[in-house]
């Protein structure tokens, strides 16, 4: 730990006159509106659901709670890593942090693979879709707005791990910021390759065929995924000192409450949604 550990106050800011450091503040600020929006897609779904139309589909008879049990339980392990990351950072502790943000990025992308499978699912399985009853309209936009934050927090979340690797002097090293685009690039490379072959694999099993079949299928995802993952190994090697460290730990702390965020929503959507069909 550096000696500056001791000043540092990751809880407190002395130079505001709220005493909150402003970018906690403005994401405070911020979720609390998202608050509200969530709150009126979550009442519209709950009020046509105590008052559905005649014709409207049964959803026990659409809903597959396992499978949404499970990316639960993923989106919630993945709140516990971004709080590991965030106390990684507070203590100086830089690779545990780029660890545990890469942890939460897989986890993120399981639960949004999830989620497209379900959607997948639902449209083509089952014939639920956006336009033919309120209850897919309502559904698919308040699932879908929340998987978009989801989406949003990977991106975020991919952003700041590559921005954990700026060296200390960028002006000697000019090549830092096309190698972070290239990283960033490659991450999401890894993150959407896996996740279309995880659902590619899961469609291939479903239909009755073998591994065999989910290779010569999807050969060109699995070669994406070789590609990109060796692309973001090589640009993870040490190069230097790096300009992050835990004076950093506000950026990361804000990104934390975001996270957090959208975890505590979708448990409200997954009682709201889900379970309360189950009782």
């Amino acid at each position: 730990m550096s000696s500056t550990a001791a000043t540092i106050d990751h809880h407190h800011d002395h130079t505001t006159s709220t005493g909150i450091p402003n970018k906690k503040l403005v994401m405070w600020a911020f979720l609390a509106s998202d608050c509200m929006f969530f709150g009126c897609l979550i009442s519209t779904h709950l009020i046509y659901r105590l008052h559905p139309p005649p014709d409207a589909p049964v959803a026990r008879d659409i809903f597959s709670i396992e499978l949404t049990s499970f990316s639960t339980f993923i989106l919630l392990m993945s709140s516990l890593m971004m709080a590991l990351a965030v106390n990684a950072i507070q203590k100086n502790n830089l690779k545990s942090m780029r660890w545990s943000l890469l942890t939460t990025i897989f986890f993120g992308a399981i639960f949004l693979g999830c989620q497209v499978y379900e959607f997948q699912h639902f449209v083509h399985a089952k014939g639920l879709t956006i336009t033919n009853s309120i209850l897919g309209t309502t559904f698919y936009t308040l699932t879908g707005t929340h998987g978009t934050h989801v989406a949003i927090g990977v991106l975020w979340l991919i952003m700041m791990y590559v921005r954990s690797f700026q060296p200390v002097d960028t002006a000697a090293d000019r090549g830092w910021f096309w190698r972070g685009i290239l990283h960033i690039a490659a991450i999401i490379g890894v993150v959407m390759c896996s996740m279309f072959a995880v659902i590619g694999l899961t469609h291939t099993l479903q239909a009755g065929e073998g591994l065999q079949a989910f290779v010569s299928h999807d050969f060109g995802l699995l070669i994406g995924l070789a590609v990109s993952t060796a692309i973001s190994l090589f640009l993870a090697r040490p190069r230097g000192p790096v300009a992050f460290n835990e004076a950093n730990a506000i950026d990361v702390e804000s990104m934390g409450l975001y996270w957090h965020f959208v975890d505590i929503v979708w448990i409200v959507i997954f009682t709201a949604v889900y379970l309360l069909e189950y009782l």
